[in-house]
């Protein structure tokens, strides 16, 4: 197909609110480069790092700081954002075949390959780069993974980021069917995607969730869910869980050192309740345990998690959906934190 020369999108202009996401219907649609891909996008979802990131919560300093993306370097702005990217492929660069022409793809969202090179350092996609809040997004072909599906585009949306995290952790902190799994922030994108993970893995697993999301939870894989609020030493009981999957940190975090088995592993790769948190070292190395901080994806995580959705191993679960125009309600939605699954913009 002929591109056309420009788009409609979503811009971040800068750090703040929602009035910072601005719409923009004369977007230059990006051309391919040598070893890329051309994306007609179908849908993209909405992820804590696309508000973390608009709002400048990654600064370690005041949120205008130059630090406040989460790589800790500034953003180019105007960016659009959208980690989360189910769509065709419309066009290809140099060195790419003209048979993925066509392809249903899924965007890989930690980056290894841009510009046609090879990255001194891993970017994230739609934060050092364009994303998919846009009609067209670009990326190099190494990390656009084609899929055969019945599944719609918001459905494939659901999945790449906070799937591909949580398979992530699971991968990193080693979960088998021999384990006891505690996930916290359980209704969430990731940690719904983890239950889900982990329970295909074999592992047991225990869900940290609000009651009134307690029965969505045991039929997407947990054996048992606590309140949130709940004491989880008088819960579980110390030294029972083997692995602990964290998405909260906040205040109660020590406890969840108390519930692990000496030789434990504790994965993170979200802090919604508080990233400052109070340590015992001595628990620490008295229990052995290992921790695990998980940004950047193992290369064998993506294409095992695209295995697992084309087989049915795994099934979306889709909170909501909104057009792309209504990015504002449906990041105010997602902050609410009253869904479980994912909430999609539809392009």
């Amino acid at each position: 197909m002929t591109l056309p020369e420009t788009m409609y999108g979503i811009q971040l202009v800068g750090h703040g609110g929602p009035q910072m996401l601005v719409a923009n219907d004369a977007i230059t649609t990006p051309r391919p480069g040598p070893g890329d891909v051309i994306i007609a996008v179908g849908a993209a979802g909405v992820n804590n790092t696309d508000i973390n990131t608009r709002i400048g919560w990654y600064s370690k300093g005041d949120n205008d700081a130059e630090d406040a993306a989460w790589t800790g370097e500034a953003l180019k702005l105007p960016l659009i954002q959208g980690a989360d990217v189910a769509g065709r492929i419309v066009a290809v660069g140099d060195g790419v075949p003209e048979s993925r022409i066509g392809e249903r793809v899924l965007i890989e969202p930690s980056l290894r390959e841009a510009n046609g090179a090879p990255l001194p350092k891993l970017w994230y996609f739609g934060s050092e780069c364009d994303g998919g809040f846009a009609q067209y997004t670009r990326v190099a072909s190494l990390h656009a993974h084609a899929i055969d599906t019945d599944l719609t585009d918001a459905e494939l949306a659901s999945f790449p980021c906070s799937y591909s995290t949580a398979e992530n952790m699971l991968t990193r902190s080693r979960v088998s069917a021999k384990d006891t799994v505690l996930v916290t922030g359980a209704s969430g994108g990731v940690g719904s995607a983890a239950v889900q993970l982990a329970r295909a893995r074999g592992a047991r697993v225990i869900a940290v969730t609000s009651p009134s999301k307690a029965e969505g939870l045991i039929a997407l894989g947990a054996e048992t869910t606590v309140p949130r609020d709940a004491d989880l030493i008088e819960a579980l009981g110390p030294n029972s869980i083997d692995v602990v999957i964290d998405l909260v940190a906040g205040p109660p975090w020590p406890q969840l050192l108390d519930v692990m088995r000496p030789g434990g592993r504790y994965a993170v790769s979200g802090a919604i309740g508080g990233p400052i948190v109070e340590l015992d070292v001595r628990t620490l190395y008295l229990k052995d345990l290992s921790f695990f901080g998980c940004t950047v994806l193992e290369p064998e995580v993506f294409p095992n998690l695209v295995g697992l959705i084309a087989n049915g191993a795994i099934r979306p679960l889709v909170a909501a959906t909104y057009p792309l125009a209504d990015i504002a309600k449906a990041q105010a939605a997602f902050q609410e934190k009253a869904h479980t699954g994912k909430i999609v913009l539809t392009v």
